[in-house]
């Protein structure tokens, strides 16, 4: 599975407008489900939340990847967000985050949520993360998702 597939134009949000973890989850959220119609904002939400209770996804770098599994959610879906200010996110590194990866993934397809997992961590530690900050446009981020392997 690869990053493009997961991600779609309808669901990179280049200008944030959360500031706060819960915030920025609402907006994300909303963008995968406006992509993805069959999937449910408030599911979604829970299985993020659940999965951020444990320890925080801010990474460091910068960036951040909440993700969870929801039983019978059928596509893998994802929502980029950059936050031009930054985001107090609670990061390991104690930095605020400014790109957020947010992913959905079936619980019955943890290889998949793996893959896709190692995928963007060796993105947030390539070039690639400082393009995507530096986007214009949701085209030149799904470019840069593309080019990855």
């Amino acid at each position: 599975m690869m990053l493009g597939d997961i991600f779609n134009e309808r669901s990179i949000l280049l200008n944030l407008h959360g500031t706060t973890k819960k915030a920025v989850f609402d907006e994300l959220a909303g963008a995968i489900t406006a992509a993805h119609p069959e999937l449910d904002t408030k599911t979604l939400l829970a299985a993020v939340n659940q999965r951020e209770e444990k320890m925080s996804t801010g990474i460091g770098s910068g960036a951040a990847i909440p993700h969870g599994a929801c039983r019978k959610a059928g596509t893998a879906a994802g929502a980029i967000g950059v936050s031009r200010a930054g985001i107090n996110y609670g990061s390991l590194d104690n930095k605020p985050v400014y790109v957020v990866f947010m992913t959905i993934m079936d619980e019955a397809s943890p290889e998949d949520h793996l893959q896709v997992l190692n995928q963007i961590f060796e993105l947030v530690h390539s070039e690639a993360l400082a393009r995507i900050r530096a986007a214009k446009n949701t085209q030149e981020v799904l470019d840069i998702l593309s080019r990855l392997h």
